[in-house]
């Protein structure tokens, strides 16, 4: 746990230092869960967009994209049930005055039972080597049998629990497993009450007269809402899809773990309509077609894992997250969900509306299902920054830290540097800049040793560095240098475009 601790601060302070991530409002001693994000963190943050939205919309004929307003008629949020069921498990603790989500607390000790698990199998898997059976490990050792059969009944009760509204049980269920408050050590609870999670606000210039109306705490509504909108306008049939990316806001009652959990943050999402009864097939689809969009980016299969929902929203009839090994351990990334068709029908009650299709094929007319793939950008944002921090060492007591960013995602591109701040070097640099600015994102520095520029480039994550020396006069060649490897080559200026642009295609990256 010191060692993850380190870690995540050690992400927090690099995030700040080389202009990712800020505290927003700093001057004012900042706002607490608000950031904002700097010079490198707004094109991280971009290209993240960009590589879901090329993948999601650019490539599927059947899927387009949507920008719905952040502002909905407040009747919206009474048909999809956030006004009554959008609520979490509220606990404090009575000494520390600390604020908790119950379920959070359950589940986190839920996951150290997993951990221990985990690790009977490593030490089993390092003992026994290439002889080594896990299917046969994990289903015959007590250990890990009781502790994984431990894991499941803790999580059962709660999912029965929190479905049945028996806030009284997830109480007695902290305590009975003898949770303690993380901050103090305290296991001096409170009852467990629920919480609205919408922020509110008006509508008017009069307060008297003005409207009650929520920033919206899901971009999911406004594709809902917008359904037949698109389909009509689009000539879209069935199955197809909305995508969509954009603000929500939620009251969170623990804001926490840096960018983890934030009260304003970003979503992209896609709601993938279909044939009722069609539903499942395509919810196994996009589980493995997302799965895979996060692994084409090389931050490791093992730092992802699938959970499926014991407790269903009630919109749902299958839900599953992507998880990832965030410094703090592993935490939902992504949520695929097979929402039936709970949205649209609800919408038509409401608003008296018809929201159906008319499927030539069958001759007849429905509300599609939906199955909805939704990830944050901001946890996105800090799974790629988290796992790309490394600190290497080079031998000879010497190291380096390095932000291996997946350089498709990564804010600069190149850096180009003279070698020295004469004879005619910053000019031949400054050329070779203008000409692969139309291209990429580039930067060019003259300040310091080359070595420094290069120590300075790899912690912000550049992926690639262009040295112009007196040579480079002569024969109109550079010193191409990556940051992953420190290789250096030598390469003709005209070559430099195709060796840049065929490392950041995007057909390689997710082909």
């Amino acid at each position: 746990m010191a060692n993850q601790d380190t870690t995540f601060k050690n992400v927090i302070s690099h995030a700040k230092e080389y202009g990712y991530i800020f505290s927003s409002s700093e001057i004012y001693d900042g706002l607490n869960a608000v950031y904002d994000y700097g010079q490198n963190g707004v094109e991280l943050k971009k290209n993240i967009r960009e590589y879901w939205w090329k993948s999601m919309v650019q490539i599927h004929q059947n899927i387009v994209g949507l920008d719905a307003a952040i502002l909905m008629h407040p009747t919206t949020w009474k048909a999809s049930g956030h006004v009554d069921a959008f609520n979490d498990p509220l606990i404090d603790n009575k000494d520390s005055k600390k604020r908790y989500r119950a379920d959070v607390l359950v589940e986190d000790y839920a996951e150290k039972i997993h951990q221990k698990a985990e690790k009977e199998i490593a030490k089993a898997k390092k003992r026994f080597g290439d002889a080594f059976n896990e299917e046969e490990f994990v289903t015959t050792n007590p250990r890990v049998l009781r502790y994984r059969q431990e894991q499941k009944e803790i999580l059962e009760r709660l999912a029965k629990s929190l479905t049945d509204g028996d806030l009284a049980d997830v109480k007695l269920l902290i305590e009975e497993l003898g949770i303690a408050c993380p901050a103090s050590g305290s296991k001096n609870w409170t009852d467990v009450r629920q919480f609205n999670l919408m922020f509110g606000t008006k509508l008017g210039a009069d307060a008297e007269t003005a409207t009650d109306l929520y920033l919206r705490p899901e971009t999911a509504q406004g594709i809902f809402v917008n359904f037949l909108n698109v389909q009509k306008s689009g000539r879209m049939k069935i199955p197809f899809g909305i995508a969509q990316t954009g603000k929500a806001f939620r009251n969170e009652i623990v804001a926490r773990q840096f960018i983890f959990r934030m009260r304003e943050f970003e979503q992209m999402e896609m709601q993938f309509f279909v044939r009722p009864g069609e539903e499942l097939k395509w919810y196994e689809h996009w589980k493995e077609t997302r799965l895979n969009w996060h692994l084409s980016l090389g931050l490791g299969k093992e730092n992802y894992r699938f959970h499926d929902h014991e407790k269903l929203a009630h919109y749902a009839n299958a839900a599953a997250d992507i998880e990832f090994d965030f410094p703090f351990g592993f935490k939902e990334l992504e949520g695929i969900h097979s929402r039936t068709d709970f949205d649209l029908k609800a919408h038509e009650e409401h608003s008296g509306k018809k929201l159906q299709f008319f499927d030539p094929e069958l001759g007849e007319n429905y509300v599609p299902y939906v199955v909805e793939t939704s990830i944050g950008l901001d946890r996105m944002f800090l799974a790629v920054l988290s796992k790309s921090l490394v600190e290497e060492d080079l031998g000879n007591g010497n190291s380096r830290t390095v932000l291996k960013l997946p350089s498709i995602l990564a804010p600069t591109k190149v850096a180009v540097f003279p070698l020295v701040k004469k004879d005619g070097l910053p000019e031949l640099a400054e050329q070779i800049v203008e000409d692969l600015k139309w291209d990429f994102n580039v930067l060019y520095d003259e300040k310091d040793a080359v070595g420094k520029r290069y120590r300075r480039q790899d912690a912000a994550g550049t992926p690639f560095c262009i040295t112009v020396d007196h040579d480079s006069l002569e024969d109109q060649t550079v010193t191409i240098r990556h940051r992953d490897s420190m290789e250096q080559s030598r390469v003709n200026i005209s070559d430099l475009k195709s060796i840049i642009g065929k490392a950041l295609d995007f057909k390689t990256w997710l082909g």
